[in-house]
């Protein structure tokens, strides 16, 4: 019963998240009649920078931003690939803890190599995602005036003549809010990513609040709520459950990772590559710690690094299932080379 309350605690604040970023962007882009990511979208190289920053930031948080980005063609297959790269989730917390003499470099090391990923990738892909959506996906609605948002004439009339939808979607964020407050939610005390997830909903709040009824009900109801927040709960709900059975019932020990690791280094390689293509932070750690006791070289902690984007990309799995697997083995296929690299170089 535990691991089941962790887990939907878990994936709520990961979908409350993803949602709110989702709200967000779709706010800029109606109040630029779309024309905020062009900078983006017209020189797709720009993006592989934008993205490498976007996932070099601690936490998931780069990540989460980067799929809504992907989703709406924002940014392109190349793009997600470069943060995903960059991306080490909550990992890196327990990096700075446990192996502070390693953090730069595997933070450089993932920040070029993510960089050049999708600089050859971008070769192929530009802009392109590999994700089918209809024509009105995104729809800017600028001919209607109603879409304009923070109308001042007519705010006090729709807290009047409140809508259901607003209401809900009012008393769910403030909900979060206060459970976030008082410690129910969250990673335990008031670290980076807590204070993320409570400025962006406070975000979110302040554009249900102000946004007239007909962009609420049109853009955040029907295109964001209604079409993403179950699929994006369920998804990120059953791979986190399924990952908690897993690591708490078949974990596997320090020991046996130890014994293995000075006679068959491609087959920790394989086990940390096979490892990092699961979507949680978790079964990462174990390589953190094999590292800061000697017991495996840094190259290995790289390449599960290069692979595992914390739960980051599991958001990408609702959206997107050939997106999320096409990643994932650009990615082992890039931790391979390294791995395989610094087998040789013997670092």
């Amino acid at each position: 019963m535990h691991i089941f309350i962790e887990s939907i605690e878990h994936a709520l604040m990961i979908t409350t998240f993803v949602l709110v970023i989702m709200m967000a962007i779709e706010y800029i882009t109606v109040k630029t009649k779309g024309n905020w990511g062009g900078f983006l979208k017209k020189k797709s190289w720009s993006q592989i920078f934008f993205a490498a920053l976007l996932g070099i930031m601690p936490g998931c948080m780069g990540s989460f931003a980067a799929v809504s980005l992907y989703s709406h063609k924002v940014i392109g297959f190349a793009a997600l690939v470069t943060v995903m790269i960059a991306t080490s989730g909550d990992e890196i917390f327990v990096m700075i803890a446990e192996i502070p003499e390693h953090v730069l470099t595997i933070s450089i090391s993932i920040f070029v190599i993510a960089i050049v990923t999708g600089l050859i990738l971008n070769v192929f892909f530009k802009n392109k995602t590999l994700m089918k959506l209809d024509k009105n996906h995104f729809e800017n609605h600028d001919k209607n005036t109603e879409c304009f948002c923070f109308e001042k004439k007519v705010f006090i009339e729709q807290f009047k003549k409140i809508t259901f939808q607003r209401a809900l979607l009012i008393v769910g964020i403030l909900l979060f809010i206060f459970f976030m407050l008082t410690g129910n939610l969250g990673h335990g005390g008031w670290g980076w990513e807590n204070i993320t997830f409570l400025i962006a909903s406070l975000v979110g709040l302040f554009i249900i609040v102000t946004v007239p009824d007909h962009f609420l009900n049109e853009h955040l109801w029907k295109h964001t709520i209604k079409k993403h927040l179950l699929k994006i709960f369920l998804w990120t709900f059953g791979a986190i459950f399924i990952i908690h059975i897993g690591t708490h019932y078949f974990e596997l020990s320090k020991e046996t990772l130890s014994a293995l690791a000075n006679k068959y280094y491609f087959l920790i390689l394989i086990v940390a590559l096979l490892v990092g293509v699961i979507p949680e932070s978790g079964p990462h750690m174990v390589f953190i710690i094999l590292l800061s006791e000697g017991v495996i070289p840094i190259s290995i902690l790289l390449a599960n690094s290069i692979v595992q984007d914390g739960h980051g990309a599991i958001p990408l799995l609702a959206e997107s299932k050939k997106s999320f697997f096409a990643m994932k083995a650009v990615n082992v296929l890039v931790g391979l080379l390294v791995g395989v690299i610094g087998y040789f170089l013997r670092f």
